[in-house]
């Protein structure tokens, strides 16, 4: 192309692109595809350009490629997009307030001496009975039961937990379990 022909085209592109840019994001729906849109529709005219700047409307002319391109866009698409503010996915669920639960449970569970935290392991979180836990831990039940109060007493004292008797629910300290 010659250097004044070249000219003409790019004064032509510069003044048209920004409404170009708006009817291809109508068009297309995505700000991306449409840049694409243009960018190409812009390429084949500019190819075309001694042609098209004969024709009594050129604009009407590039406008053409453009819907033109994306029609070929459109069939060429194997699904097809539609334009939604939902995700057509379920949301996936939210596993945070698992850390948090899991780390307020350590976090209690650390703050007692060891063979409380032992049985409240053994009984509330593995879901053992006294009699397990006292042959577990080669102990009496009644020792079993006097740690588990004790460490029961103490998680409360704190207020560790957001729901201390979370841990002593469904079985009192008085036996109540499963033996």
């Amino acid at each position: 192309m010659k250097t004044s022909t070249e000219a003409e085209f790019r004064a032509f592109m510069v003044s048209r692109w920004p409404r170009m840019l708006r009817t291809a994001h109508l068009l297309t729906g995505q700000h991306h595809d449409a840049e694409d849109l243009v960018q190409t529709a812009l390429a084949k005219a500019y190819v075309k350009w001694e042609r098209i700047r004969r024709t009594d409307d050129p604009d009407a002319y590039v406008w053409r490629i453009m819907i033109n391109i994306n029609v070929d866009r459109l069939r060429r698409m194997k699904g097809r997009e539609w334009l939604t503010t939902r995700f057509p996915e379920p949301e996936a669920p939210d596993h945070t307030d698992g850390f948090a639960e899991r780390s307020a449970i350590l976090d209690a569970l650390s703050r007692l001496p060891p063979k409380q935290r032992a049985v409240t392991v053994l009984r509330y979180l593995e879901d053992r009975s006294e009699s397990e836990v006292a042959r577990l831990l080669g102990t009496t039940v009644g020792t079993v039961r006097s740690h588990t109060a004790r460490a029961l007493k103490k998680l409360r004292e704190h207020a560790v937990m957001s729901e201390p008797a979370t841990l002593g629910r469904g079985r009192g300290t008085r036996g109540g379990g499963r033996d």
